[in-house]
């Protein structure tokens, strides 16, 4: 690391125009998901911190900031759909963002079809080429290193069910930059997808 790289302690500020860090944790994946209320009412919210956690079994989960609607019907109905943003559903997925009344229907919000899940009670959103379905395994509020609560919430599920569009398979396989996912990078509202051009392969070396 040079001698002039820019340091700082996160607990005093940053010292630059705009917080580095979702922007150098980036692209990350958005996590599109969709739940549903004990009284039925539907929610569908994207969250910039989301990723896969485990391969078996198949663990998802996302993080909001504030015990939010999402967090809440994860929890009580132990449900919930994570859906593939696609560049051509960004804008939608955008309106899902507005901070709106539990009783608002982000779907009809932002013009988006209800699909019907196979495993849970939860709709997805019919328009997106890939939709996990998941059981919720665990509600963790965040906590410093000292142990003091975070109002941040990670919630984690096991996947149930998965929905993968036949366009996005080629000779079996999953094409990810065929299906132009979009990802949140930093700033006010930087995204990024992926291209062909961009990939590159690295095999994993073997042991001698």
């Amino acid at each position: 690391m040079p001698n002039n790289s820019h340091f700082y302690r996160p607990k005093d500020g940053h010292q630059l125009l705009h917080d580095p860090f979702s922007a150098i944790i980036a692209p990350r994946p958005i996590g599109w998901i969709s739940t549903k209320s004990k009284a039925g009412a539907v929610n569908l919210a994207p969250y910039s911190f989301f990723n896969a956690f485990n391969y078996s079994p198949h663990i998802i989960g996302f993080s909001s900031l504030g015990f939010k609607d999402s967090v809440k019907n994860a929890e009580e109905s132990g449900e919930f759909c994570w859906n593939l943003v696609t560049k051509p559903l960004a804008v939608a997925m955008n309106k899902t963002s507005m901070p709106v009344a539990p009783d608002v229907d982000e779907f009809e919000l932002a013009k988006l079809t209800k699909g019907a899940s196979k495993v849970i009670d939860v709709p997805y959103v019919a328009e997106s080429p890939v939709v996990m379905e998941c059981k919720t395994s665990q509600v963790v509020q965040l906590r410093s290193a000292k142990g003091e609560n975070s109002q941040t919430w990670l919630v984690l599920g096991e996947v149930v069910g998965v929905h993968i569009a036949q366009t996005a398979l080629k000779d079996g396989v999953y094409d990810t930059a065929v299906m132009e996912p979009v990802m949140r990078a930093g700033g006010m509202g930087d995204y990024y997808t992926v291209s062909e051009e961009q990939k590159f392969e690295l095999l994993r070396p073997k042991s001698n």
